[in-house]
Formats: C-alpha cells, structure tokens, sequence
C-alpha cells in the first residue's frame, strides 16, 4: 500500500496531465450501472449511526478510476464518507479533482484492492458500511493508447495498471517459455490455441522482441484458423485479456480482496462487485456463495445460530445490463453485477471450506 491521499491533490502540469482542458473526467467515462450500485448500496450509507458521536457510515470504492460511481455515491448519499483506492496514480490524480470539492468526504489511496485491510487499518477505520468493486481494465486505461491495453491500434506492449512498477506484457512476451506462455494464455484468456499462439510468438520473438500490440495481434490473427476467426470479435482479445491479468496479478489479488471486503462490513453493510469476464465472475460467486451458506455440520436436525448464514445475496444470481443501459454504454455488455448484505457478525469461511 501507497500513500493516502487527500481528494483535492496538487493540479499537474499541463505538460504531464493526461486530460485534455476541453474534456472532464465525466465527459470521458459513462459508469457502468450507476443507478443500480448507488441503489443497493443506498440502504447501508443514508443516515448516520447511532450513537453520541454521530460517525458517518463509510463506503469504500476499490476501483476508484475515473470517479464516476465514487462521485455520484458522495453527492446522492451526503451522510456517507468515502474511501476510494486505486493503483494507478493516473486516476488517482484524474479523480481527485473530480472529488476535490467534497473536501473531507473523500479520502484516496493509492493500493490494490486486496490491500484493503491495510488501508483501513491506516486510517483507523474498524468496519464499513458499503464496499464497490468495480474490476477489470478501466475506461482511462482502456482510452489512453500508450498504455496498451487495447488492441485497436499500435502502442508499446505495457499493460501494467500501475505504470511506474512491475513486469509488463513485453516481458512476459519475450521471456516466458512456450509452456508458461501457453498456460497464461489458456488459463486467463480461455484460449482454445493457446499453444499455437505461444509456439509462434516464442519464433517471432527469435527474430525480434516483441515491443508494439499490432504485431503481437497479427501473430495471434496467423495462429488461429480461419473459420475459428470468423466468431467472437477480435481474435487477439483473449490474449490480451490474458496478458493483462498476468501483469497485474488480478485474479490473485481478486481471491484476497472479496473476502477481505466481506469481512470489512459491518452488519447491515453491503457488498457490490461488477465483473466483466468469467474468471473474475466465478471468483465472486464463489465468495459469496460461502458467505450466504450455513457452516453447520450436516446432518444436524437443526441449525444452532452460531452456524447461520452471514450475509444474505440482493442479487437473484448476476445481473446483467438493460437495453437502455447498453444502448447509453456500450462497454457494460459483459458486466455481470453481484451483492450481497451482512445480516450477522463474524468472520466469514473461505471459499470451499468451513469456518
């Protein structure tokens, strides 16, 4: 974990800032699902507690990005304060004065979302009321080209959400070995030719490292046969969505982070994840499936309270975008929206196991 910042941060020099003058943070970026986060996690955040020092319910936004949902959770709910992390110092500059005008409301911190527990415990935070997970590549990351998430047009091969550390997807292209590069490939990409497009990278790469996403595209492109072409969009995206969890340890920090955020809340808080792939998906529903089951021993004629549920689910499975959502947001085709409500203390068990 990083340092926690204050929302209105330093203005940065027009030679560094990564937002054109004539475009806003909210022009840039539609939030996915924004009436329905707010919705459901509205109940936990709309009055203050009870109690002689009249705390403020805290909601935590452990996706911050641009600041969308985080903006509109401060101005719909003014009883709660926020605490919104995110790695990447881009977005933590491009939200911070976006949220400047909240003051004290908003508290930023730079770190992953599995670093959860540290941060709270640095602010002397003991329990939440509403946590927000919005996963995957943002929209910033996504729209500026250089850092080479997408596969739309030619930038150097990075992928990195924090781009001042770590491995990037070049790295990982010229110098994992085929079967390392297969397995990340079949694993986090789902890729049916895994090993094909491994093989043939691993080649190109003898001739030249790899530095740019078009070649890499066009390597991937030659390693699919033409008919499995044909479907699914672009060919090169299961690569590079797997590539891009790789760099980044998503679905590592994923595993540590719901469990950590369920256990945050306090009884009454809720959770709110947005996935947008089935990897991630199948992570939370795995989570939340633990939570909201008994850890009773079976066979009990009974179910002693100690054994009950947890937290209950506010989602009948995982909802997906309406038409007019899509048709005003294109990018929320694949979000997959889970959440669920804490309805008693303690710690919750682990996926697949039993408390």
């Amino acid at each position: 974990m990083d340092d926690v910042l204050p929302a209105d941060l330093p203005e940065m020099s027009p030679e560094s800032s990564p937002v054109p003058a004539e475009r806003t943070a909210g022009e840039r970026h539609v939030p996915v699902l924004l009436d329905r986060c707010v919705e459901l996690l509205a109940p936990a955040l709309q009055q203050r507690l009870d109690g002689p020092d009249g705390v403020a319910p805290v909601v935590v936004d452990t996706t911050l990005g641009m600041g969308g949902h985080s903006e509109a959770l401060l101005e719909r709910l003014p009883a709660a304060r926020l605490v919104a992390i995110d790695r990447d110092p881009q977005a933590l500059a491009i939200a911070g004065a976006r949220l400047e005008r909240f003051g004290e409301r908003a508290t930023l911190v730079r770190a992953v979302y599995d670093e959860l527990p540290d941060v709270l415990d640095d602010l002397g935070i003991a329990q939440v009321h509403g946590v927000l997970m919005d996963l995957g590549v943002s929209s910033l990351q996504l729209d500026e080209v250089e850092r080479g998430f997408s596969y739309a047009r030619d930038a150097p091969l990075d992928m990195r959400m924090d781009p001042t550390s770590g491995i990037t997807a070049a790295d990982v292209l010229n110098t994992y070995d085929a079967r390392d590069l297969s397995r990340v490939l079949h694993v986090y990409g789902e890729e049916k030719f895994a090993r094909r497009i491994a093989d043939n990278v691993v080649r190109e790469r003898a001739r030249e490292p790899f530095s740019g996403t078009l070649r890499l595209v066009d390597v991937v492109r030659d390693s699919i046969p033409a008919p499995a072409r044909r479907t699914g969009g672009n060919p090169a995206k299961r690569t590079f969505q797997a590539l891009r969890i790789e760099v980044n340890g998503e679905l590592d920090a994923l595993r540590d982070a719901v469990p950590a955020a369920l256990d945050a809340l306090a009884v009454g808080g809720r959770l709110v994840v947005m996935s947008y792939q089935s990897l991630e998906d199948r992570i939370v529903k795995q989570a939340l499936a633990a939570a909201t089951s008994s850890t009773a021993p079976p066979g009990l004629p009974f179910e002693p309270p100690e054994h009950a549920p947890r937290f209950q689910l506010l989602t009948r499975g995982a909802e997906r975008a309406s038409e007019a959502e899509l048709a005003a947001n294109p990018r929320s085709a694949p979000v997959r929206l889970r959440a669920a409500e804490r309805v008693r203390s303690g710690r919750v068990p682990a996926p697949g196991g039993r408390s």
